[in-house]
C-alpha cells in the first residue's frame, strides 16, 4: 500500500477494532476503563496500537502492537490481521515505559555506557535532571526566537521535571542525581517550561526546557556535528542517538504514526497514551535503556527525526525490546524553539 492506502486502512483497522470492544464489552481505548480506574487498570485493558509499518520503497503495511497477552488482547490482534490481510506487521511489545534511570547510584552509574560523569563544557548525549530526578539524557541545544543570548537544554518532563508538583526555577543538575550530580555545585541551569501531561488525557510530546547558567559552555558538535535540521520519519531509515546509557546505538524505524502507545509513568501520572509516535528497534544490539530518556534520534546524515522518551520489554528483532520517539517536529512547536545553530 502506498502512503494514503496505508492512512485510510489504519483508520478502518481503528474502527474495527472499536467494534469488536464494543462487542466484547471491553474498553475500546486506553482511558474508557470507568472514571475509577487505577493505572494497573489501564495497561491491563486489551487495546491495540496501531501505525504504518515501511514495507519496502514507499510501500507501507499496517503495524500492530499488543502489550500483554490476554486472552482478548490475543483474540483481537487475530481479527485485525485477518482483516489487514499480508500488509501487516504484528508485535508483542509488553509493557512500555519511560526511560529514565530506575534505579539510584552506585548502580545505575556502573551499569551504564555512556557519560555519567561531570562533563563541561556540556554536551548532547550526557547524565542531566531535574535535582529531586534520577537522571535521563541532555538531548540537544536550542533556542527562542527574540531571546539573544539565552540558551536552553531539550530533554523530556519526566527527566527534567518529573513531577507536575515541578515548578519553573526548580534547579537541574548534570550529571543527574542518579550520577552523583548535586546542587549548588553541579547546577547547570533551571527548569524553564514543561509540555504538561495529564492524568487520563491522551498525549503527543514528552518534553521540557531547562535554561543554562549563565557562563556554561556548551558543545552542540558531538557527536555527529551540529544538529540543525529536522525531517518528518517516514519509516525503514537507519537512525542513531548518543545516550546516557547506552552510550552511541544504532537502529532502524520500524513504525510511524503509532497511535494508543501505552507508557507507564508511575504512582502520580499512571499510564499515559501517546499518539503520532515514532518506533524504532535497535541494530546490533538494543537501541536504549533506562538513563536514554531525553535522547535526540537523528539519521545517519545528522538529521533530527524524534526525542526519544520510553521503551518496551520485548519486540524487537533481537528481544532487547522497542524504543519510542516523540516527533521531533513537535516537540520544537509544543515549546516554541528551534535546533540551535552552531
Amino acid at each position: 500500500m502506498d502512503l494514503t492506502q496505508a492512512r485510510e486502512t489504519k483508520a478502518q483497522l481503528s474502527d474495527f477494532a472499536r467494534d469488536l470492544a464494543e462487542r466484547h464489552g471491553v474498553p475500546a481505548s486506553p482511558y474508557a476503563v470507568g472514571d475509577d480506574a487505577t493505572p494497573a487498570d489501564v495497561v491491563r485493558a486489551p487495546t491495540l496500537s496501531l501505525g504504518l509499518a515501511p514495507q519496502g520503497e514507499g510501500e507501507f503495511g499496517i503495524a500492530v502492537r499488543y502489550r500483554l497477552g490476554v486472552p482478548t488482547a490475543r483474540s483481537f490482534v487475530r481479527r485485525l490481521a485477518a482483516e489487514a490481510g499480508d500488509a501487516v506487521d504484528v508485535r508483542r511489545t509488553g509493557r512500555i515505559r519511560t526511560l529514565g534511570a530506575q534505579v539510584r547510584p552506585p548502580v545505575a552509574t556502573a551499569r551504564a555506557l555512556g557519560e555519567t560523569d561531570r562533563v563541561r563544557p556540556l554536551r548532547p548525549g550526557v547524565s542531566i535532571a531535574h535535582v529531586d530526578v534520577t537522571a535521563g539524557t541532555l538531548g540537544a541545544f536550542v533556542v527562542k526566537a527574540g531571546e539573544e543570548g539565552a540558551r536552553y537544554v531539550l530533554s523530556n518532563f519526566h527527566v527534567l521535571a518529573g513531577s507536575p508538583s515541578a515548578q519553573v526555577g526548580d534547579v537541574v543538575v548534570q550529571p543527574g542525581p542518579a550520577d552523583g550530580g548535586r546542587a549548588p555545585g553541579d547546577r547547570v541551569g533551571t527548569l524553564a517550561q514543561v509540555v504538561p501531561l495529564t492524568p487520563g488525557e491522551p498525549a503527543t510530546v514528552d518534553a521540557a526546557l531547562a535554561l543554562l547558567d549563565d557562563g556554561i559552555e556548551v558543545d552542540p558538535t558531538y557527536p555527529v556535528g551540529a544538529v540543525t535540521t529536522t525531517a518528518v520519519a517516514v519509516g525503514g531509515e537507519a537512525v542513531a542517538k548518543i545516550g546516557r546509557t547506552t552510550a552511541l546505538t544504532q537502529g532502524r524505524v520500524t513504525a510511524i504514526e503509532m497511535d494508543d502507545v501505552v507508557v507507564g509513568y508511575g504512582d502520580e501520572l499512571g499510564a499515559l497514551s501517546f499518539d503520532n509516535q515514532i518506533e524504532v528497534e535497535g541494530v546490533g544490539g538494543t537501541f536504549s535503556r533506562g538513563g536514554d530518556s531525553g535522547s535526540l534520534v537523528y539519521r545517519e546524515d545528522g538529521v533530527a527525526l524524534g526525542l526519544l522518551f520510553a521503551g518496551s520489554e520485548t519486540g524487537g528483532a533481537d528481544g532487547t525490546g522497542l524504543t519510542y520517539c516523540n516527533p521531533v517536529d513537535a516537540v520544537l512547536e509544543a515549546l516554541g524553539v528551534t535546533l540551535a545553530p552552531r
